[in-house]
């Protein structure tokens, strides 16, 4: 009988101490890890669409959380992209635009508040391992910008002597490989890069696990040149992308293998997304945005619709797929009404997601997304079910050459010269212009973006007495 009544008391102190980790669980901060790859197509995951390239980790990552089917880049560019998500603003409100270039004299400026300088505020420790791209000076390196640790590249990984195009024309220096504010390496062999990268996050999980953190994890790849470990080399169906993307996904799965062991899976926060669609020049080097059209460097679907997953086992129910747009500058102010932390004081564009994650809406948080590129002209406006725009020049690889084994096609140029509507419900790859049949919608859209133009300018608008701020320039 004592015997019995041992057990029976080890068995209720077991599920008391249980439920009361659970319930110290709910009290506590989240963690939050957002996951970035570079150039990756909205397809190029199973949970997505893909059919040829295995990722089970991501799409078990999306049976466990949300799908945001219709999630935007804040621009289909690696600088101006990197700017949008970490600072909640779109890029042109903050001077960046475009993809910056080694020796850069301009970077993220120091007034923006970013994710990593927005939690520690609040307490929690911060890394960063991967791809930078926000200002190569030291000035503007993620240890100025709220990241307690760093290890990755400053910019593009092709930006590098070996490229077999641009090498030659920019006569760029060696790739180098930082470690916080010091360069420990200079790259000839990116093979080993997203392994590093990942041994590098899991080891921060591990020594931060009694902590609030925060870790963004920005992939280099699968940006050409494409590399992969000899462990992930021709396991895929799509040749040496999917190869990439094989190991990414191994890499989300590290991560969330990470978390469990150490009991931090239910109070994480993973963000999976990429910063720009395909770069469709390359050929079989690039990803499919399908059935969106064209890919990075436009403001079409497939410039700047990307895959978005998010699991939060404590708050968000898993298998859920959501519609209603939201676009990466809504990713600062989603984190801030989750962790309680206060927004930047200076004005930001992004608006919380949060109630539309968490079930509580079925709203955009929103009324509608501008899609600016080049320098600052605003190309198109997603409103509702219509996205709408504005005559520009665009480049497409309809109807030319593909490059092939990382060596680039040739874009053509084409210009729209009218005003072109699309109903993306009816018409998700944007191949019937609408704008005749519903003038009502036109001249609503056109009302918004006038609106935005005299807040953040445009080419068609002087940027004087808009609300735009500078970048950081070098002294």
């Amino acid at each position: 009988m004592i015997k019995y009544l041992s057990l029976f008391t080890l068995a209720l102190v077991f599920f008391s101490c249980k439920e009361a980790t659970k319930e110290a669980t709910k009290n506590t901060p989240p963690n939050v890890i957002l996951i970035f790859t570079d150039d990756q197509g909205y397809q190029d995951v199973g949970a997505f669409g893909a059919t040829d390239i295995e990722t089970p980790h991501l799409d078990n990552m999306a049976k466990e959380g949300v799908i945001l089917s219709s999630f935007y880049a804040a621009q289909a560019v690696c600088s101006a992209s990197r700017a949008g998500i970490l600072t909640g603003c779109y890029p042109n409100r903050i001077g960046i635009h475009n993809a910056f270039m080694p020796n850069a004299t301009k970077g993220l400026n120091h007034q923006e508040t970013t994710i990593a300088e927005m939690l520690k505020g609040i307490g929690y420790n911060t890394a960063m391992y991967g791809k930078w791209h926000l200002g190569d000076h030291p000035k503007f390196m993620p240890n100025q910008h709220g990241f307690d640790d760093y290890f990755g590249i400053p910019y593009s990984n092709d930006m590098w002597p070996l490229h077999p195009q641009q090498g030659p024309i920019f006569n760029f220096d060696p790739l180098p490989l930082y470690e916080n504010e010091k360069v420990i390496d200079t790259l000839t062999d990116q093979s080993d890069l997203t392994t590093q990268i990942t041994e590098r996050s899991v080891a921060f999980i591990k020594k931060q696990k009694d902590n609030p953190f925060f870790l963004y994890v920005a992939h280099p790849q699968p940006h050409v040149p494409l590399y992969v470990s000899d462990k992930f080399k021709g396991k895929s169906k799509r040749g040496l992308y999917g190869d990439v993307i094989m190991e990414i996904d191994w890499s989300v799965g590290e991560i969330l293998k990470t978390l469990k062991e150490n009991n931090l899976e239910e109070n994480t926060i993973v963000i999976f997304t990429s910063d720009n669609g395909p770069w469709l020049a390359y050929g079989n080097h690039a990803g499919s945005a399908l059935p969106f059209r064209e890919g990075k460097g436009t403001a079409w679907e497939g410039g700047q619709r990307e895959p978005f997953i998010m699991k939060y086992p404590n708050k968000i129910k898993g298998g859920s797929v959501i519609d209603s747009p939201v676009m990466a500058i809504d990713i600062l102010p989603t984190i801030a009404e989750i962790t309680g932390a206060s927004l930047p004081s200076l004005p930001i564009d992004g608006k919380s997601a949060w109630p539309l994650l968490s079930g509580a809406s079925k709203e955009s948080p929103q009324e509608a997304y501008f899609f600016y590129y080049r320098v600052n002209e605003l190309f198109g406006v997603r409103y509702g079910p219509w996205k709408l725009y504005f005559p520009h020049t665009y480049r497409t690889m309809q109807g030319q050459p593909q490059g092939k084994d990382g060596l680039p096609g040739e874009y053509k140029m084409i210009e729209m010269e009218e005003v072109e509507l699309y109903n993306l419900v009816t018409d998700k790859s944007e191949t019937k212009n609408v704008a005749e049949e519903n003038p009502e919608v036109v001249q609503k859209i056109k009302q918004l973006a006038n609106a935005m133009r005299h807040k953040l300018g445009d080419s068609l608008i002087e940027l004087e007495g808009t609300e735009t701020r500078q970048p950081g320039k070098l002294d």
